[in-house]
């Protein structure tokens, strides 16, 4: 990632959110003390938007609702036209811990990377996430030909000329944050980790660990072919 010669990299903290009306506020307003927020509201059913707005941040509605890439990528393309160096993102339902932020801008002016991924510490998760998510690792670093310690952590941060190859992007769901790390492995981009807290409290997931699997296992076998290709 190209930092800028003079003064601070522009960065700016996306929530991609649906129906997290009870949650947000103090995930936006945790953030908010750092950088600036935008919240995109994914087709939400309940008050997400008003929340976000009271808690500071700028919110983006999109309608209906399309998924978590889609919110990703609106939130991408709202940067870029910021003129934005590079963006957080972080999910709305309270399992990654704002007040971490300063951890990504460490490891940001450390190691110029374009993409830095939250390692979570999935001995702390729940069985079932934590199943899924050591499996999926492991099915994962076997495609790219690499280690990739956690591919599914929704807390980053990404570089704007990786913002922009990811909006080639048309994955809805998770798999575009995967198909993310592949573009950055295809792209010869640099890829570097910060420990973060593992949060569970058993708060409700929109994502059904069988559909989860499955899904994965079609993305992990089509990044190895489109790694091995060399597209």
């Amino acid at each position: 990632m190209n930092l800028p010669t003079e003064g601070n990299p522009k960065i700016l903290v996306v929530i991609p959110a649906y129906n997290e009306a009870e949650r947000l506020g103090a995930v936006a307003a945790a953030a908010a003390s750092h950088l600036p927020v935008l919240v995109v509201d994914d087709g939400s059913r309940d008050e997400t938007a008003r929340v976000g707005r009271e808690a500071g941040a700028e919110v983006l509605e999109q309608k209906p609702n399309q998924g978590k890439g889609a919110a990703l990528r609106a939130g991408f393309r709202y940067a870029l036209a910021q003129g934005c160096d590079a963006v957080i993102t972080l999910d709305a339902d309270g399992q990654h811990d704002p007040t971490e932020i300063p951890l990504f801008l460490q490891a940001l002016q450390e190691t110029g990377a374009d993409l830095i991924i939250g390692r979570r510490d999935f001995s702390r998760m729940p069985w079932v996430r934590r199943l899924s998510n050591t499996l999926g690792t492991r099915l994962f670093s076997w495609a790219a030909g690499q280690a990739v310690h956690d591919n599914q952590s929704g807390y980053r941060l990404i570089s704007r000329r990786l913002m922009e190859a990811s909006l080639r992007s048309a994955q809805q769901g998770f798999a575009f944050e995967v198909e993310m790390i592949v573009e950055c492995v295809r792209s010869g981009f640099q890829l570097a980790w910060v420990p973060i807290r593992t949060i569970y409290a058993g708060e409700g997931s929109h994502i059904s660990p069988l559909k989860h699997v499955v899904e994965f296992v079609r993305v992990s076998a089509q990044t190895r072919r489109s790694l091995r290709r060399g597209k």
